[in-house]
């Protein structure tokens, strides 16, 4: 979807890049080749056509923060189909007391949980981030980089992917859960009827009892809000994509994978 972006050329928004696709202008090398464009004067195509290039080089590099620091938030899933092989998957559980109780990150290969009082401390949370090139979470804009911020009195500067947003986009509303369940996307039994509210409920169990079985089906629960994301990036980023290209949603047809 990168290529076919032109978001990125100033005064360029989504009803004039619209535009250049009905005008047969599909990618950039459509776009370098034309001599003329309708409603681009010469001086301005010359310029474009220097910020194209450019932007080619960059992608052909891997350089994908030069994207993420020229589009908006809300279209950096068009740069997924590149990231995906830099990214981890991001989702936090906080407690009414606690602050942050667990950080759940996967990778595509691995999960790894951070347990406050035991994992979770600044250097080895973020030493462990600076890993990835871009975060994916499901409201982190708003929820889980704020308050990851704020509880380490820090400032996360990687390019991130809101899901909640995509989701948004192809008509797919309300939560995590929710979402899931319209798409199919299943839990493991042991926390199937688990909620957000019911974490913080675990986390002061765990607390009180000592019993590790609380701690255990929170950890569990967590892991598999982050392996669920993968799974939705996999389902809703190209129904985006047909939905920004073509106007259209295409059939969900992906299986969803056991864990």
């Amino acid at each position: 979807m990168i290529k076919n972006t032109f978001l990125f050329l100033e005064g360029i928004g989504r009803a004039k890049e619209k535009r250049l696709w009905e005008q047969g202008i599909q990618e950039w090398n459509d776009f370098l080749k034309a001599e003329s464009i309708p409603g681009v004067q010469p001086e301005r195509k010359r310029a474009f056509d220097t910020q194209i290039q450019e932007a080619k080089d960059k992608l052909w590099s891997g350089n994908m923060d030069y994207f993420f620091d020229l589009l908006p938030l809300a279209e950096h899933w068009r740069l997924w189909e590149h990231c995906k092989d830099e990214a981890v998957f991001l989702d936090i559980e906080t407690g009414e007391r606690d602050g942050i109780t667990v950080v759940g990150l996967y990778d595509g290969r691995e999960c790894k949980t951070f347990i406050r009082g035991q994992t979770l401390d600044k250097q080895t949370l973020l030493a462990e981030l600076n890993k990835y090139g871009v975060l994916v979470s499901f409201n982190g804009a708003s929820f889980d980089i704020p308050v990851l911020q704020k509880y380490f009195g820090v400032t996360l500067t990687h390019p991130h992917i809101d899901l909640m947003t995509v989701c948004g986009r192809v008509g797919l509303k309300g939560g995590l859960k929710a979402i899931e369940k319209e798409l199919g996307i299943t839990r493991r039994e042991e926390v199937e009827n688990v909620r957000g509210g019911d974490a913080d409920q675990l986390w002061n169990m765990w607390q009180a009892s000592g019993d590790k079985e609380w701690l255990d089906k929170l950890v569990m629960y967590n892991e598999e809000d982050v392996l669920n994301l993968e799974t939705l990036a996999q389902k809703v980023i190209p129904q985006l994509t047909s939905k920004t290209r073509h106007g259209t949603l295409p059939t969900l047809a992906l299986k969803t994978p056991t864990h």
